[in-house]
């Protein structure tokens, strides 16, 4: 780069993978001082450290200064170079929380990204493998981000402490991406749902399942809802149970809920019924607040439509969780873009909670680093 981009600088460990993400995609670089200086263990944590190594890998040239405590992170990005790699991921957080990162980069690479993440793959912090690859992927559809290459696929499930699950996500490169108009959510048709049961009993699935549906069959008949119990070497180091609740609306919209039971040695022990219910409840909870992407997936919706062509994209949401609003004011200070944000009183034919209809013209960001074939 001819011109030295001035960096951007920051205070505290908080929303660290925004930062990284944006700055990989925007080419600036970062400083990020006070990472818990006042903490009695200062520094970055184990899960963050390997979030950097794993940006380190999938990119080319990148600089990552990390003083002796841990606490300033000086990161200059380099290329996004994709290609097929592995990387063991921490087991303090689920692979979520490294796809999520993934996720908003991998269209962007020279190389179509093959990746196996191993780790934790369902907790009770991140997002599991299963609702992104039933919510996170349809979206990143919408963008014109699709190919036979496009898939999550989980190997092996693992559960908090232990861990040892294992995905491969591999994903195509993209030259510039579809704006989208997502304003009309529809209505629910179905109710698609996996219950899990890893180093437990199998009928502890089966129990999830009935009391789940004993709430959802109320509304819709169309509820279908898979159990998965995986044995031996699949099962990863440590028992669980959990269930992930995906809701498909008419106009091919996902909203999404999930929970995990407590790692094994902490907290008190959860009822599989008791699961189920409060899942299914989640659920019904996510649906009120509606919009054309559920909360979990907000900050990769407006992402994408920031990058995309010099055109209008439209999306309309449901009430704007803490981490999209800060999400929107980095997107401010790493591409200057501003959203048009339009509050939707629920009215008589939009049922739930208030929407937000929000507005931007895309960047027209273009993927320099493909490969022209």
């Amino acid at each position: 780069m001819a011109t030295q981009t001035h960096s951007l600088s920051y205070a505290g460990c908080n929303f660290l993978r925004q930062r990284l993400v944006l700055s990989t995609l925007s080419g600036r670089p970062v400083k990020i001082r006070k990472i818990r200086a006042r903490d009695d263990n200062p520094g970055l944590r184990d899960f963050e450290a390997s979030f950097i190594r794993l940006l380190d890998k999938i990119t080319n040239g990148s600089r990552i200064e990390i003083n002796q405590t841990g606490t300033t992170l000086y990161y200059q990005p380099g290329l996004l170079y994709g290609g097929s790699l592995e990387h063991d991921c921490s087991v303090l957080r689920g692979i979520g929380y490294y796809l999520e990162g993934l996720l908003c980069l991998a269209p962007f690479m020279k190389h179509p990204l093959k990746i196996v993440l191993r780790g934790v793959t369902n907790d009770q912090v991140d997002p599991s493998v299963d609702v992104l690859k039933a919510t996170a992927l349809p979206l990143l559809k919408q963008f014109g981000i699709d190919g036979e290459s496009f898939e999550l696929k989980i190997v092996r499930r693992g559960m908090p402490p232990g861990g040892g699950g294992e995905v491969i996500f591999s994903c195509p490169v993209k030259k510039a991406l579809k704006p989208i108009q997502l304003t009309d959510p529809g209505k629910i048709k179905r109710i698609r749902g996996m219950a899990y049961s890893v180093r437990v009993s199998p009928q502890m699935a089966n129990r999830i399942v009935d009391s789940a549906r004993g709430i959802l069959n109320k509304f819709i008949p169309d509820i279908y809802i898979y159990t998965d119990h995986m044995k031996g070497v699949n099962s990863g180091k440590s028992p669980g149970f959990g269930l992930s609740l995906v809701a498909e609306t008419t106009n091919g919209t996902f909203l999404s809920a999930e929970l995990a039971s407590n790692p094994q040695g902490q907290g008190a022990a959860v009822l599989p019924e008791d699961l189920g219910k409060n899942c299914a409840r989640l659920l019904l909870e996510e649906i009120y607040r509606g919009g054309c992407v559920d909360s979990t997936n907000q900050s990769l919706a407006l992402l994408l439509m920031t990058l995309g062509q010099q055109d209008v994209s439209k999306v309309l949401l449901g009430p704007l969780s803490p981490y999209t609003i800060e999400f929107l004011r980095h997107l401010k200070s790493f591409f200057q873009i501003m959203f048009k944000i339009e509050t939707k009183p629920c009215g008589e034919e939009l049922k739930g909670g208030d929407k937000v209809l929000m507005t931007c013209v895309g960047i027209g960001f273009s993927n320099l680093s493909k490969t022209l074939k």
